[in-house]
């Protein structure tokens, strides 16, 4: 599975939703909150993919994002309960993240996190599971105003993390965006379970 030079790398660039943690705020939780708390999914869908990319880049807030998609209108649950729900959906997924954690000791790699995130979930993520304990950085799209598959977003951290394409080496659990990284040159990998993810990273440790 690997076919670059693992000698040259020096920074890893790793998604968080998909990879580490479960997507913040993907189409299950948007359904699974419309049952919850009884209000009309299509609707709010609707609006959610109007306004949803301004979102992750940083552009509104999650007070401005509720208002536009769902509290538009009067409703009988209040925002700060709704803000809960949202942030409570964000989970561990079985043993990455610990076991990363582990391994980052034992590496001399910078280690950055690469991710389409909102700020206010992106800053609870980043408080709750301690990622600051695998992650010497956060390249995330509500920092950056740019998102991926932006080829923009890549380039930009690759620049801030001063590597070249082959020095780097990319995770993510979708296709699309590890096609994306990969047409700038960029070493991809889609992380598909645990066990091949570890067995890759096993390669980087250097302690």
């Amino acid at each position: 599975m690997i076919d670059f030079d693992i000698a040259k790398i020096k920074v890893v660039f790793i998604d968080i939703g998909g990879v580490l943690l479960t997507n913040g705020w993907d189409h299950e939780s948007r359904e699974k909150a419309a049952k919850v708390f009884d209000f009309d999914f299509t609707e709010m869908n609707i609006l959610h993919n109007f306004i949803y990319n301004v979102f992750e880049i940083g552009s509104i807030s999650l007070d401005e994002y509720l208002d536009t998609v769902l509290f538009n209108q009067p409703r009988d649950f209040s925002k700060e309960d709704f803000k809960q729900f949202m942030f409570e959906e964000s989970v561990e997924l079985p043993e990455m993240l610990e076991w990363s954690k582990s391994w980052k000791k034992q590496t001399d790699l910078a280690v950055f996190a690469l991710s389409n995130e909102n700020e206010e979930l992106n800053d609870y993520r980043i408080k709750t599971f301690k990622l600051h304990d695998l992650f010497d950085g956060f390249l995330s799209s509500c920092y950056l105003k740019m998102r991926k598959p932006d080829p923009r977003i890549y380039k930009r951290a690759m620049e801030i993390t001063q590597v070249k394409p082959d020095e780097c080496v990319y995770f993510d659990d979708r296709p699309m965006l590890v096609h994306a990284a990969k047409k700038l040159g960029m070493n991809s990998i889609q992380h598909q379970n645990f066990e091949t993810t570890k067995s890759i990273l096993e390669n980087f440790i250097r302690k």
